[in-house]
Formats: C-alpha cells, structure tokens, sequence
C-alpha cells in the first residue's frame, strides 16, 4: 500500500512539475532586447559566434550592427587565432587557441594570397606585402582589406611593425617602417585615419650604446666552421613571411620596435625618443642557433634553439635591464628538445598574451609547439591535415579575432 501510494505521489509531483513548464516556459533569447542581445554575443568567442549567426536572421544582422561592435571592443582579450604560412607561401589555414583546432580562413572575393604575403600583425589586423613593394592591411575574420598608398623608401627596408592607437576601439592604427643602413636608421609611420605615410623620421645612437657587432663592424659577414666541418656564415637568412619581422612593445609608455639584425642581435628603436640600441649578443657568434623575437606578457623576449653537448635546447630569454643581462624565463623539456638535434632546424615564433607559439622546420622535419610562459607547460600541437596530406608550416602570426577591428 505504501509502494503504490509512493508512485501515485511521484507521478503528481511528474504532471505538477509538467504543467509549472508549461506555465513556466524555458528562457528564450527572443525576449532580450537588441541592446541586451548584442553585450550577451558579444562574449562567445569569434567561431562560435560565426557560427552561431545562421541561426536567424536576428543573430545575422547583429554582427554589422554599430552597436554590437561597440560591444565587441569593450572584450578585454580575446584567445588569439595564429595565421599560418607553408613553404609555398599558403595563407589559408589558422590555429583556433579558444577550440585547439585547425581551421581553413574564407578569403574574400578576388583575394590573390600568391601575390602577398603576411609580414605583421596587430589585435585583429594582419599586414601583407605585394611582391612588388606595396602593403595592405586585412581583418582575416570580416575579410575586409585596405591598400595603403606607396611609401617613399630611398633605403633598404629592415622591419615592418603595427600597432593600434590607444582608446580607438580597434578603429584607428599605425604600420612603422624601419630602414636604412646601420648605423643610419630612420621609420616612417602610415596613419590610418590620415590615410597617409608621414615624414620620415631618423635615429640616432643612443648614448652609451658601446655594442660591436652590426654597429660596430659594419654588418660584415663572418665565416666558421661548425662540428660537422661545414662552412657557417653568421649572417641570418631569414623565410620570406620573416624578412621584415618586428615586434612592438609599449614599455613606461615608450613605444619600441624590436627586430634582428643580420647576425642576430636584437636591435631596439625607440619611437619616442627616437633613437636605436642593440642589446648585448646572447650566444658567441661562433655558435650555431636559431633565434626569434616575440612580444609576451607585454615584454620583448627572445626564443633560441640551439644545440650543446649531444643535445638541442629550447629557451625562452627576457632582457634584464637592471642587470644588462639575459635571463632565463621557460625552457622545453629536455625529453622534448632533444628530437630537435641534429635536424638544423630555422624556428619562427609568435607571441600572444601569455604565450608563444613556435614554428620549427628543416628540410625533413616540421613541428609546432605552444608554450605557456608563465607556467613553462610546452604543448606540441596535432598535424594539420588537408587532402589527407600533413602540411609543414614555416611560421605564424597572432592576432585576436575582432569584428569589430576597422582596416
């Protein structure tokens, strides 16, 4: 009696439960208001968002609303996505951090990627260059793109650096030039709200600047030999999505541009103060490595492969100013580094937030790792597979998937 009461209780509180659902209907997004909706997708991440927007034409409309956008720019930080280059110079696939995945990039209509190529990034913008001479700055999410008029560049082009305008919320940015022939260095820097490049500008020594590699000897070219017995030139030889890599830092508000120089020195050009220094070399000259430079945690730092005692390093290095020093910041697990040596691999490395993602490559070997700086965790990512054949990926270059980001 007891059992049967039991089941007649709980087959009311069923039907009682039923009909409070039905009095009680589940939250739909159709009773937010615009304004409401809009700061609510403004928070899912740019491939969810994506796609997510098919699902009426309500959420479709929402990511060329003003407003929405507005939204878009008060998000703090996004988790980047890296644009990858192959060997062929192939600009179609990104590394997605928010869902660790591959994806390809939808090009817009009429986009040539055999005639660009990606040289720098900044938040949601990617810089390309023409192969002859000319630049143009997209948005790899909306697909937007903008030529920017030809710079008058009477000297040899070292780097290429972007940056966005403070409190423009992503509508208004900077691409600096840095050229010339050391110790002779000038930039000139585009506006994008003026539409114009404006007057070149030069650089000067900065005082006290005693360092006497580039500098010093004139850029000439040293020739070792390496443990192999081969013939190792100490000038760098760069991929051609690296030619003119450069990072740009904001440091006590100063804006600095950091890029190698020939023989791989880290070469500093302060913006504001307008002058140039290079930092103390990290390895002899004599040393065989390869060597990038990223911006992470806000910092310029440098990433360097190299090979000692019958086994290969991966390291992460920070500038200590106080100390004029190079200190150590992450290191690869040897268990790891070690299927690096003997291969002569080039890496080529892209910062973001918090960590740096490593593009490693030689002529029968490609790999691609993640490090996460602050907690020295270094992940090796999945091979990207098109047409059921790897891809090898020569570099990358980060930026945050903005909507919102205007060319």
């Amino acid at each position: 009696m007891e059992k049967n009461t039991s089941v007649v209780h709980g087959r009311i509180k069923k039907r009682k439960a039923l009909e409070e659902a039905h009095s009680n209907p589940p939250f739909s997004f159709d009773e937010l208001s615009q304004d409401l909706l809009e700061i609510v997708l403004s928070w899912l991440p740019a491939s969810s968002f994506l796609r997510l927007r098919s699902v009426c034409k309500r959420w479709s409309s929402v990511s060329v609303s003003p407003t929405f956008q507005i939204a878009c720019s008060q998000i703090p930080f996004r988790d980047p996505w890296f644009l990858m280059v192959d060997h062929e110079l192939n600009q179609s696939v990104i590394f997605d951090t928010s869902e660790g995945n591959w994806k390809n990039l939808i090009r817009p209509a009429g986009f040539n990627q055999v005639k660009r190529i990606a040289i720098a990034s900044c938040d949601g913008l990617v810089c390309f260059r023409h192969t002859l001479g000319g630049f143009e700055v997209c948005n790899p999410v909306t697909g937007t793109c903008r030529k920017l008029p030809l710079p008058d560049l009477a000297q040899p082009l070292h780097a290429v650096s972007m940056s966005f305008d403070k409190d423009s919320s992503f509508s208004s940015y900077r691409v600096v030039l840095v050229s010339g022939e050391l110790p002779n260095l000038s930039f000139r820097m585009f506006s994008s709200d003026k539409n114009k490049w404006e007057e070149e500008v030069m650089l000067t020594r900065q005082a006290g600047d005693s360092s006497e590699t580039d500098i010093a000897g004139g850029g000439e070219t040293v020739y070792f030999l390496s443990k192999s017995g081969e013939v190792v030139a100490t000038n760098m030889l760069r991929s051609p999505s690296k030619e003119f890599s450069s990072v740009l830092a904001i440091e006590n508000g100063e804006e600095i541009v950091y890029f190698l120089s020939q023989s791989g020195t880290v070469l500093a050009c302060n913006l504001s103060k307008r002058n140039f220094y290079e930092h103390p070399r990290l390895l002899p000259f004599y040393s065989e490595y390869s060597i990038d430079v990223v911006v992470c945690k806000g910092e310029m730092m440098v990433v360097v492969l190299s090979e000692f005692l019958e086994t290969a390093s991966l390291r992460v290095w920070r500038f200590g100013k106080g100390s004029k020093s190079w200190l150590q910041v992450a290191a690869m697990p040897p268990s790891m580094s070690h299927e690096f040596y003997g291969r002569k691999a080039d890496i080529n490395c892209a910062g973001c937030g918090d960590m740096i993602f490593v593009c490693l490559n030689s002529i029968n070997f490609s790999s691609c790792v993640i490090c996460n700086v602050v907690e020295n965790v270094w992940t090796e990512l999945p091979k990207c597979v098109v047409n059921g054949k790897a891809k090898e990926f020569v570099s990358a270059f980060s930026f945050e998937p903005r909507l919102e980001a205007c060319v």
